[in-house]
């Protein structure tokens, strides 16, 4: 069952989609990942859920992705002794780590003492999602006095937001290491990190992970953006978190940003997620807007290895109708000839090593022969995620004997994850790629292949042959 987009689609899962009917039609719809949001459920409800992917997986012999979604620290202020307050543009406004007074219109507490130890007057405060903007004038370690710049209603447990401060906070508070060690005994495939702030904190969970998950660095404060080459020199691939991201950041910067950071992963060879408010119409309507189609085509336009469902998939009235939809925008947008113009205009030089030769000769071959698949054997998915890379004019297949390896792939834009026993030769190699290929239906024939692989064969990250095969 290959892959017809090159990009991928990642559905969140949750009520709306929890059956096992469900998610086959998600699957038959487009979804190559499965996300399995933290922040919301139990340990049952996503155990439940990765078991029927699982079954689905085996019974449609496709290798499916699964992507455990970390909650993060959530920063909120207490509660108020009558109900929400309002307030007024100019007012003062104390905010306090003192949870024993119930709030009012003078003040509230917020009980997180990392908070005020970082801010300084002049700093900014983000409350419910961005409406209310607070500046602070003075602070202390258990106080901040501020003066409300847009006002509105506040009520009970709202959210905050601190975008010019970094955070003398962890990104794994005590809840994600417990959900951290539950996925990973289950099997879980990527890991995504919530509230990064530097390369520490990748660096930090990579060390309790130990290779058992890629790790997917969630990009959604300003700091993250600030520490992008850091961060994307330790991470196994990244989300551009445009929720979070919208709110610490004006709204007209954030277009600018998700190009910068899509052509930072491309440089790097490292997969990158377009997320949020995608299709966020279609949790209520069957149809999108066009301005959220235009905002799909555009993160396909730039090169983006997948776009991602959360609500409309998870919650919505529309989950199946939701992937269609975005599957049917990615294969019309790939399909549109200045399509490879734009993937080809922002391609990345090669560095002077033997697995970036490879990827290069690879392309080159690709493209002059008018090759029908390119074939990479893997172990480690370096040979894929190098294939990749170069955003091939054909469709690239990866074949690995590891099943956990085979799943990853599925989230690498233009890769069709195949799991297949290991091979001992060349020859061996060369016939498997040819099966495989015409099985799959990428090659007919008379048509040629390229394969791309690592000699001594299952030795990770040794990219470094390249052969020419046709079918007979």
């Amino acid at each position: 069952m290959p892959t017809p987009c090159n990009a991928k689609i990642v559905a969140t899962l949750g009520p709306a989609s929890a059956d096992r009917a469900t998610i086959e039609a998600l699957v038959r719809a487009g979804a190559d990942v499965f996300r399995l949001n933290f922040s919301h459920g139990t340990h049952a409800d996503h155990q439940a859920r990765l078991d029927l992917i699982r079954a689905i997986e085996s019974d449609l012999g496709r290798p499916l992705g699964v992507l455990l979604d970390l909650q993060g620290p959530k920063l909120r202020v207490g509660t108020f002794a009558n109900g929400p307050v309002q307030l007024v543009e100019g007012a003062a406004f104390r905010l306090c780590l003192d949870t024993s007074r119930p709030g009012d219109v003078t003040q509230v507490a917020m009980p997180h003492p990392e908070i005020f130890a970082a801010l300084t007057p002049g700093a900014e405060l983000l409350l419910d999602d961005g409406r209310l903007r607070l500046v602070v004038e003075t602070a202390g370690p258990d106080f901040a006095d501020t003066r409300v710049v847009n006002g509105g209603m506040l009520s009970d447990r709202k959210g905050v937001n601190v975008p010019g401060v970094v955070l003398p906070l962890s990104a794994l508070t005590a809840k994600d290491r417990a959900d951290l060690d539950f996925g990973l005994t289950l099997g879980i495939d990527w890991i995504a990190l919530s509230f990064v702030q530097r390369a520490q904190d990748i660096i930090d969970i990579q060390q309790i992970v130990q290779g058992r998950a890629g790790i997917v660095a969630k990009l959604e404060k300003p700091a993250a953006i600030a520490s992008l080459d850091a961060i994307l020199a330790e991470t196994d691939a990244v989300m551009v978190a445009r929720g979070d991201l919208g709110v610490e950041m004006p709204a007209e910067q954030v277009p600018a940003i998700q190009k910068r950071i899509v052509r930072a992963c491309r440089a790097a060879g490292k997969p990158v997620i377009v997320a949020t408010q995608m299709l966020e119409s279609m949790v209520s309507a069957p149809v999108p807007t066009r301005a959220e189609a235009s905002d799909v085509a555009t993160a396909i336009y730039d090169g983006a290895d997948a776009v991602m469902l959360s609500a409309e998939s998870a919650s919505g009235r529309y989950p199946v109708e939701s992937v269609a939809m975005m599957d049917r925008i990615i294969a019309q947008t790939e399909a549109d000839p200045h399509y490879r113009d734009a993937i080809d205009a922002a391609h990345t030089p090669p560095l002077a090593n033997t697995p970036d030769a490879i990827g290069l000769a690879a392309r080159a071959v690709a493209g002059l022969l008018d090759v029908a698949a390119v074939v990479a054997y893997t172990s480690s998915g370096s040979s894929a995620l190098r294939m990749a890379r170069e955003r091939l004019r054909a469709p690239i297949i990866g074949i690995t004997p590891l099943p956990h390896i085979a799943r990853r792939l599925a989230l690498v834009w233009g890769v069709n994850p195949v799991l297949s026993a290991d091979v001992a030769d060349v020859r061996g190699m060369t016939d498997l790629a040819l099966q495989t290929a015409t099985r799959l239906g990428f090659a007919q024939p008379g048509q040629t292949i390229v394969i791309a692989a690592g000699l001594p064969f299952g030795t990770p990250g040794s990219t470094n042959l390249l052969r020419i095969a046709q079918v007979e």
